[in-house]
């Protein structure tokens, strides 16, 4: 590197900068010191666009206190500096980088958007591990930070939310995260924090994945990482304590082979103390007491006699088997008892479908153990596709419709969805609900709960598009975000040719893509004197959709073509059953 001192009125902050910001940063710290003594530690900077001009890679801090100066004094001083090659810019914010953290400690939200831009670059997170000596999660912790929504960086990047809660929320789906703002900005809402946050989010059970004593690759429910790569949880409690439980019995019948006397099993309700019993080996009558804990947490305590009867054993007395009292109906003949009463009622059901209508509703809202319903995401990466989503009136319909049945439904309005999990997994108190309602208000919330579970970009929603015969211009209009994304100069040709005609198309064939769009958009808005074309709708959008050429490519025209050869065969009256042949 070379050492030169450069005027003042020569340096601006580079943008690589890691404290680059169109607002001076605070450097009443720095000002006793350079008053007193100048700027003694060098700046590091790199040639700038302008000839005879630099930009500051690191150092902004220093710079800005000596104009301060010389703004008093009126006598700006050259200042000390060290010069980069201009070619590089990860190196740049790695330099800047490393100074400013071996200096002054940057928040996460700082770090968050310099190792990105150093991502950007190229660099992966080991690298950028390396190069400021941070171990690799410390790294991906911080780019963590990137998932979540901007307003709750800025919340964290001020300080108002802490370390612990901002963790917690990299546990959580967009929609969870947006209710949660929602909480947070309303004066008469509780926002939870920290451990609570957790128990929100898991509806009031959050179970390590640590605790499991079953097979995970086995395993088939879901199951939740934070974006920190730490900690891992069981998105549904119900499927979790069913295989549990399964591998906690497994483990009593091992230990009952090894020869142990009993084997207790203390259930989360009650708790094991070992100070209430003492040890006893395997061969004098010892147990073995597992303690569950509701955490999830289990615990094999090998060799245990409570204390009465350990005296009972030191007086030469037999032990009293720790059994609880056995009950009048055996396991046999409980699935016996269970499995009957459930043929039963399944036959009643047939002669019902109003029940059996309002019993599939309640299932797919309350997510019951046996039904695994997922609402459709509606996920994108791209902010401005989102967005064009959110606003458009289909959604907004939708969305309306959604909010009049939580109300219906006695479920909180903020919730983000009907289906899948509002109830927690407890069917009954929906299903008696629903039983209460007319056919006309149960067929609505079906409307919602289908409307949420139907998958984007899937065959059904093509055979469902020509079938209603949806009219996508009553739904949609041209867009910035649609007109940002068509990159295909063939297809804007062709576009032209729709709203313009293939005169004018003809005429700007060797136009750029940018002219090809105002052209689109000025017919769309009946702009610059030119014919406003009413309900343009692109080929891609309709039902049926169809290609601009043929390379193809368009997903929802795959679709429809397996909509169209998935059509469903007629049924043969010889062989359905009775009340299917009289429907016929």
């Amino acid at each position: 590197m070379t050492l030169l001192f450069i005027d003042p009125d020569k340096l601006s902050v580079s943008k690589t900068n890691m404290r680059y910001s169109k607002k001076a940063p605070d450097v009443s710290d720095l000002l006793p010191t350079v008053r007193k003594r100048g700027i003694i530690q060098t700046l590091l900077v790199r040639p700038a666009a302008e000839p005879g001009q630099f930009e500051i890679v690191a150092g902004a801090r220093r710079y800005h206190a000596a104009r301060i100066i010389a703004a008093e004094t009126g006598e700006p001083e050259p200042l000390p500096c060290r010069i980069l090659a201009d070619s590089d810019d990860a190196a740049a914010i790695e330099a800047s980088m490393i100074e400013n953290l071996s200096r002054l400690d940057a928040d996460e939200v700082t770090q968050w958007e310099t190792f990105t831009r150093l991502v950007r670059q190229g660099r992966d997170v080991a690298d950028i591990a390396a190069t400021f000596g941070l171990p690799d999660l410390t790294v991906a912790r911080v780019l963590a930070l990137g998932n979540l929504l901007p307003r709750i960086r800025q919340l964290y990047a001020a300080e108002k939310i802490d370390r612990t809660t901002i963790r917690h929320l990299t546990l959580a789906s967009k929609h969870q995260q947006r209710s949660w703002l929602a909480l947070f900005d309303d004066p008469e809402g509780y926002a939870p924090t920290g451990h609570q946050l957790k128990e929100w989010l898991f509806g009031g059970q959050s179970i390590a994945v640590r605790y499991a004593l079953f097979d995970l690759e086995s395993f088939g429910g879901a199951i939740v990482a934070d974006l920190f790569g730490e900690d891992r949880y069981f998105a549904d409690p119900d499927a979790f304590w069913a295989a549990q439980n399964a591998a906690i019995a497994a483990r009593r019948a091992a230990y009952l082979e090894q020869g142990w006397s009993d084997v207790v099993v203390v259930p989360p309700s009650e708790h094991f103390h070992s100070w209430e019993y003492e040890k006893t080996p395997k061969r004098k009558g010892g147990r073995v007491y597992v303690d569950v804990r509701a955490s999830g947490e289990v615990t094999f305590h090998e060799g245990y006699l409570s204390a009465r009867e350990a005296r009972r054993l030191a007086r030469g007395e037999a032990s009293e088997p720790a059994r609880a009292p056995r009950p009048e109906v055996t396991s046999t003949m409980q699935a016996y008892l269970d499995l009957h009463r459930h043929a039963a009622v399944r036959a009643a059901l047939l002669g019902h479908p109003g029940v059996a209508l309002r019993l599939m509703v309640a299932h797919a809202i309350s997510a019951s153990h046996l039904w695994r319903v997922s609402p459709e995401p509606q996920a994108t990466r791209n902010d401005a596709v989102r967005e064009s989503v959110e606003a458009c009136l289909a959604e907004a319909l939708f969305d309306e419709r959604r909010r009049a049945v939580l109300a219906v439904l006695g479920l909180a309005p903020d919730e983000p969805t009907v289906t899948g999990g509002s109830g927690h997994g407890d069917v009954t108190p929906l299903f008696l609900r629903l039983v209460d309602l007319p056919d006309a208000v149960v067929m609505e919330i079906l409307i919602i709960v289908m409307g949420e579970t139907l998958a984007s970009g899937s065959a059904v929603v093509a055979a469902l598009g020509v079938h209603l015969g949806v009219d996508m211009a009553d739904w949609w209009e041209a867009d910035a975000a649609f007109f940002d994304l068509i990159r295909d100069r063939e297809v804007l040709l062709r576009i032209v040719g729709e709203v313009a005609g293939e005169t004018v198309a003809a005429a700007n064939a060797a136009e750029k893509t940018k002219v090809l769009k105002r052209i689109i958009r000025d017919h769309l808005d009946g702009a610059e004197g030119r014919r406003k074309v009413e309900r343009w709708v692109p080929r891609w959008l309709g039902f049926p959709a169809s290609d601009y050429t043929s390379r193809g490519g368009n997903d929802a025209v795959g679709a429809r073509d397996t909509a169209e050869s998935a059509q469903a065969p007629e049924p043969d009256p010889d062989t359905a059953p009775a009340p299917l042949q009289q429907a016929a």
